[in-house]
């Protein structure tokens, strides 16, 4: 089954998503819309998001910004279209709630989100050794996830929070809250500071921290930020037996590393206490298969009706609902957005 695809937006993540398709084999790509036209394209780029339906495609890829997602996933459900989309998947949670409504209205079609973090091999490596149990009972989880905003970071469109729903932690950290609820499920107390320092002139966060805990006692920690200027990913697990961490991702950029998965198990003395600094056993990923993975599950859905695992809907609303509960746990923050609201609305 070749399965002929249309993208909506063809910037740096709709082209992403083109060439993992063209390397599995079962999408055509016939046609993309950007706001630019691109007469050096492979195919026809047109300007209005409706006219990719003059193609006939079987799928929409979405890849585009985060205000406009709603409008474009219930778009093409409600055409009878399959649809992979970006992260984060809209603005908020009532925007993920209305594209849960239009894929509950056409049960036969498949909605993925593109959480592609959870496809990176080191994550699916480390998920295998917690599932396996030999690890022990998952205690605390850690993790840190920066950058520098770079050039024109105060002007980009996801520092205007009408259209991005936030600032660094709905960007980026979303990938690692979206970790701590593969590893953990959903967490249901929550404690945060959010913080606007170095990007002073723009209305949204440069740096969220968070302390989470779910029903089992299971605590996670996060620093998402956008003032860490050596770009940093570390995924940490702390468990009974030992701890896996993850430092590095491969990514578009390059700028974060590889991925180097370190697994240590206690040594324990003879009354049982774990010696400090087991040895650690690393693994080292020199390719981003991530895209080609999300690729290839979407395509097994909508072929052979495969469930998906990562990017669902139910999974793209928990992690928006987290995101949301960590804004609103720093009161000052909270307090802050609300006068910007009614300044906004005046």
């Amino acid at each position: 089954m070749t399965l002929r695809t249309a993208i909506i937006g063809y910037g740096k993540m709709g082209r992403i998503r083109h060439a993992a398709m063209e390397k599995h084999g079962g999408f055509k790509v016939v046609a993309a819309c950007d706001s630019q036209p691109d007469p050096t394209a492979a195919i026809p780029v047109v300007t209005d998001p409706l006219a990719v339906y003059d193609y006939n495609p079987d799928v929409i890829v979405c890849s585009v910004p985060n205000m406009m997602i709603p409008d474009v996933v219930c778009e093409a459900l409600t055409r009878g279209k399959h649809v992979f989309s970006e992260k984060p998947p809209g603005r908020n949670s009532g925007d993920v709630r209305r594209m849960r409504q239009a894929e509950a209205q056409n049960p036969s079609l498949v909605l993925k989100f593109g959480f592609n973090h959870r496809m990176h091999d080191a994550i699916e490596e480390a998920k295998k050794l917690t599932d396996a149990g030999t690890m022990g009972d998952l205690y605390f989880m850690r993790g840190v996830y920066g950058k520098a905003g770079g050039p024109g970071y105060a002007q980009n469109w996801r520092n205007d929070p009408t259209q991005s729903g936030g600032g660094i932690l709905i960007d980026q950290g979303i990938h690692m809250l979206d970790l701590f609820q593969m590893f953990a499920g959903r967490f249901t107390e929550v404690q945060s500071f959010i913080q606007r320092n170095f990007w002073t002139e723009v209305p949204v966060e440069d740096n969220a921290f968070a302390l989470m805990k779910n029903p089992e006692g299971i605590i996670a920690s996060v620093h998402s930020s956008a003032t860490q200027w050596q770009h940093t990913f570390r995924f940490e697990l702390y468990m009974r037996n030992g701890f896996i961490s993850v430092d590095g991702i491969l990514s578009a950029s390059g700028s974060y590393g590889t991925e180097v998965l370190t697994v240590a198990l206690n040594r324990l003395d003879r009354g049982g206490n774990p010696i400090p600094n087991p040895e650690c056993q690393e693994i080292r990923f020199t390719e981003d298969l991530s895209w080609d993975k999300e690729a290839a599950e979407f395509y097994e859905a909508i072929a052979n009706g495969t469930p998906i695992r990562s990017g669902t809907s139910a999974q793209a609303l928990e992690v928006m609902e987290l995101v949301e509960a960590i804004y609103a746990a720093d009161p000052e923050w909270h307090a802050q957005l609300q006068r910007q609201s009614v300044t906004a609305a005046e």
